[in-house]
């Protein structure tokens, strides 16, 4: 118990971190969305692009403004960071991991290492490469924190726990009434 008292707002603080610095500096995030999205763009075939719905094409050709890219980045790091914040002083801990993995996800796909071909430097591919190892260690270690039941039992042990224990009290009361019966 102590132990998750003091790890979770340990674990929880990178996430608070990005939160508030893309609250912050939307601007460099943007740009970070952008190459990541440029990156994509040259991957996925232009059927697919338009097939995908009206936000996500936008997104992948390039149509979405630096404004709106980054308001949505802002808007992405207000919720890494209440997320963060529920996570760290243990409001819904198992919610809160949970969107804090599902929100890891664009920051995953952002930090693919591909690049217009070519156009990556040596440095620049070593820091996406760097960003996307820490996404992929973050999400998945919200993933681990978002199944921790604290050692309670599941919900599934608890519905095959009340059946066991309705089936023994329904035979129980069978055996007392053929009792009586007899």
């Amino acid at each position: 118990m102590l132990l998750r008292r003091l790890a979770r707002p340990l674990f929880a603080s990178w996430f608070v971190s990005q939160g508030l610095d893309a609250l912050r500096h939307p601007a460099a995030h943007a740009q970070v969305v952008r190459d990541g999205l440029d990156g994509l763009r040259t991957r996925v075939p232009a059927s697919a692009r338009s097939a995908a719905p009206a936000p996500v094409a936008a997104a992948l050709d390039g149509t979405i403004g630096d404004g709106e890219l980054a308001t949505l980045t802002r808007a992405h790091g207000a919720a890494m960071l209440v997320a963060g914040a529920l996570l760290a002083v243990g409001r819904a801990p198992r919610t809160a991991a949970l969107a804090l993995a599902g929100l890891t996800v664009p920051l995953v796909v952002v930090n693919l290492p591909l690049g217009r071909r070519g156009s990556l430097t040596p440095e620049e591919k070593k820091a996406r490469t760097e960003r996307l190892v820490r996404a992929l260690s973050f999400a998945g270690g919200a993933v681990l924190v978002g199944v921790d039941l604290e050692g309670r039992p599941g919900v599934s042990w608890r519905v095959q726990h009340a059946r066991s224990d309705r089936a023994a009290i329904k035979a129980a009361r069978a055996a007392e009434a053929a009792k009586h019966d007899a």
